[in-house]
């Protein structure tokens, strides 16, 4: 006998087989709903006691930036021989103070020595050859005055006899042949003497300028002469002015090269600070620019005095003169931590510097909220910086707190969790 069944109604009705189906389409629209209702965020838990929590204000913001120089003397002669030569003797120690014209070694130099006896030598025959040429012109010089005198009187006396003829012919008594051999005889000594005359001045002109030639040319072989003897005076290298030998580099019996660099002589009166900046600050570093730093309870000032524009290592130099007094116990070598103003002190919102940076780059920073349970990521944009803060240009309001201790620990959690 069949049975009847009894079709479920109500709060049954839900567990039947045929309400399987709507169960499993609710569960789908719940976790669909989740999905999207569900935060994005990465959380992570941290303990906020290692943590560091500064906040945001409004101030002064000084825009400087801090570096350290060394002490390096404003003016550094090279030393340098101007004769090569083997190191014979030091005189002078490093570090030891000198006055221009001291003596710091002394070099050797045979073949120096044995030119300057072949040039002496070789000036000594070439003054001998010009005083005897000037000797032959001085006794040429007077064979022509003495033939000047002989062809003179040579002239007075056909002149003389050429006269008597003249007057013996005019009165018949002698043969015309006689007249006028006595008139060619004395015309011939004319001609001669003029000729004499002559020579006598062209031997003249042209004696006085070979002379002066002479003369030249042996005062610049003296000169010369004195030029190579002066070079024997340069194996002696000596300061050239007065300050602090800071180095030297050489040691007894080296042989060194003209024009080697084996020193250098630091002046002591003046000092310039050379300092490395980071190349960040490249377009903003200019000559004029101020900085003081405080060395034993007195604060001194200096002035950019060149930039270099070569860039190493992500640094470039810049060289500061003193504005004012210097220290008094200053020394080349030492260090000074400066403080360079880079502009003029402003009004801005302000965050104390952090380890943050480092993984930030100043892009984001995690924002502390009211109640201080949790701190979220934020998008910021950050300007200028100091030694002491951050100039923050958009993302934070004074007032507000964040998270400047270091980030390496947080991964890419959006969300910090105390």
């Amino acid at each position: 006998m069949d049975r009847i069944i009894e079709r479920k109604k109500g709060f049954r009705a839900a567990f039947t087989k045929r309400a399987l189906p709507y169960w499993l389409g609710a569960l789908l629209v719940v976790f669909i709903i989740y999905l999207i209702a569900r935060p994005n965020d990465k959380t992570l838990r941290i303990s906020k006691d290692a943590l560091t929590v500064s906040q945001v204000s409004r101030g002064e913001f000084n825009d400087y930036i801090r570096i350290s120089g060394r002490v390096q003397p404003m003016t550094t002669i090279q030393l340098s021989p101007q004769e090569g030569g083997i190191v014979q003797e030091i005189l002078i120690e490093e570090g030891s103070p000198v006055k221009a014209g001291d003596a710091i070694l002394v070099l050797s130099n045979d073949n120096l020595d044995l030119q300057i006896l072949n040039s002496e030598a070789e000036l000594a025959e070439k003054e001998n050859i010009l005083r005897n040429t000037q000797i032959q012109m001085e006794q040429q010089k007077l064979d022509v005055r003495q033939n000047q005198l002989e062809y003179g009187t040579q002239v007075d006396r056909l002149r003389r006899a050429y006269e008597q003829q003249k007057s013996l012919y005019d009165d018949k008594l002698i043969a015309r042949e006689e007249y006028l051999k006595a008139q060619e005889d004395y015309r011939l000594a004319q001609q001669k003497y003029e000729l004499i005359d002559e020579r006598s001045r062209q031997d003249s002109l042209f004696r006085g300028t070979q002379i002066d030639r002479m003369e030249e040319s042996l005062e610049n072989m003296q000169l010369n002469m004195q030029m190579i003897r002066k070079r024997k005076s340069n194996l002696i290298v000596k300061a050239p002015i007065d300050g602090e030998l800071g180095l030297l580099d050489v040691v007894l019996g080296q042989s060194i090269a003209s024009g080697t660099r084996i020193g250098q002589i630091n002046s002591v009166d003046v000092y310039k600070v050379e300092a490395q900046i980071d190349e960040h600050y490249i377009d903003r570093v200019v000559s004029g620019l101020e900085a003081t730093f405080e060395r034993q309870g007195d604060t001194y000032s200096t002035v950019i005095r060149k930039v270099y524009p070569e860039v190493r290592d992500g640094k470039f130099k810049a060289d500061f003169k003193f504005s004012g007094q210097q220290p008094d116990n200053i020394r080349a070598g030492q260090t000074y931590y400066l403080n360079l103003q880079l502009g003029q002190p402003e009004e801005a919102v302000i965050i104390p510097r952090g380890t943050f940076y480092q993984k930030t780059g100043g892009k984001w920073i995690y924002v502390v909220n009211k109640d201080g349970t949790k701190a979220v990521r934020r998008e910021i944009r950050i300007g200028r910086q100091n030694p002491q803060y951050y100039e923050v240009l958009e993302g934070l309001q004074p007032g507000e707190k964040v998270i400047t201790s270091g980030y390496d620990t947080f991964g890419d959690s959006d969300v910090l969790v105390f």
